[in-house]
């Protein structure tokens, strides 16, 4: 073979070889893509995440459909294990140990159910008298800093507190009709603990308080006259209309002056939340907002049709008067006063809404209102 020849095979054998390693390096950078591409699939996060609604009932529906849909929601990166009331932690109690504990990594309670553990959580939904329009709370939280405030009383106890959820108000279904704060007196009713039954027993109420699923059967044997519980859909769905024949709202336009809006949330064990990427974090963020709008709208669509039900059942609505309601928030100021001293973030909170209800845009209260109170 020439020196010629011997060269040009060897030049000739150069670009196969680069053709190679190029083909190498392809490969490689694919390899590497696919690697990339399983990554999130391969490190997602399961939450489990118990909620306090029954399983059957539109709430629960709905906090499942919303569930199942965050591991797209988030690129198969996080995934949102749905568990109705009761299933993995029996109680209310245990529900709120088993997210500080890591047991469960999420919760979808109603927020006053730890007034005993967090004065401050009483307002942190609608109490009696108080703030009674969804979009006041909105305001309240995401304009006016609530929600940050919110959040620093949360990780006191390893929790974060990732949004309010809206939900309905709270109506009260009776065995006798009652037409007047003066009809209380005497009754025997179921109604959250805390600063609600404390108002209730101003006007002469035996205050009950008993969970969800013992209503019921407390209604049919007549060891109490009268349940507060949540609005009409879910109400219906219990079955109070074949155990009472009267219902009871606020004046006209107000469906409860004690929880008018009965706020739930999503709370998450902070180390479960400090181990989500900050795109994550944003992500369900948004989402717990989107999710409050389209739960409080299905409820309301939700209630209408169960309140058709209700007077097809037989039913009687009866509603108290204005001047009901300002003798409900002259009781009630008092004790607002009496669980905002609690403790220093009870005051914040409480200073802050105080603040909004006393300014003209919201007018519920006045100096006069407030005189001699601290």
């Amino acid at each position: 073979m020439s020196k010629h020849d011997e060269n040009a095979s060897v030049e000739g054998f150069k670009p196969r070889r680069g053709f190679m390693k190029s083909v190498a390096l392809a490969g490689a950078l694919v390899a590497g893509t696919s690697m990339l591409a399983a990554t999130p699939a391969q490190a997602a996060q399961t939450w489990k995440i118990q909620s306090v609604w029954d399983a059957g009932t539109v709430g629960y529906r709905l906090f499942e459909e919303w569930c199942n849909e965050m591991e797209e929601k988030t690129n198969g990166e996080l995934i949102f294990k749905p568990f109705p009331a009761k299933s993995v932690a029996a109680d209310n109690n245990a529900l709120f140990d088993a997210v500080r504990n890591g047991v469960l990594q999420g919760m979808n309670p109603f927020t006053l159910y730890w007034s005993g553990k967090i004065p401050a959580s009483v307002f942190l939904s609608s109490y009696p008298a108080g703030p009674d329009q969804p979009h006041q709370w909105d305001t309240m939280f995401y304009s006016m800093g609530m929600l940050e405030k919110t959040r620093e009383i949360y990780k006191k106890f390893g929790l974060f507190y990732v949004g309010p959820i809206q939900h309905d108000a709270n109506i009260i279904h009776s065995k006798k009709p009652v037409n007047s704060l003066d009809d209380l007196n005497g009754m025997k009713i179921r109604v959250p603990g805390g600063m609600v039954a404390e108002v209730f027993q101003q006007f002469g109420v035996s205050t009950v308080s008993l969970p969800g699923s013992d209503i019921f059967p407390a209604l049919e044997k007549g060891t109490i006259d009268a349940a507060d519980y949540v609005g009409p859909a879910v109400n219906w769905e219990l079955g109070f209309s074949q155990v009472t024949d009267y219902i009871l709202f606020g004046p006209p336009g107000v469906m409860s002056i004690y929880q008018p809006v009965d706020l739930m949330d999503l709370t998450v064990n902070m180390r479960a939340w400090n181990n989500l990427d900050p795109k994550l974090q944003k992500i369900v963020e948004e989402q717990v907002r989107n999710y409050s709008q389209r739960h409080y709208l299905t409820i309301q669509q939700r209630n209408i049709e169960a309140m058709e039900k209700f007077k097809e059942a037989g039913d009687t609505v009866s509603r108290l008067s204005q001047d009901d309601l300002m003798r409900f928030r002259k009781a009630a100021i008092p004790i607002w006063y009496k669980w905002a001293n609690k403790d220093e973030d009870a005051r914040a909170i409480f200073d802050l809404q105080l603040k909004y209800m006393m300014n003209e845009t919201v007018g519920y209260i006045s100096e006069e209102d407030i005189e001699g109170m601290e």
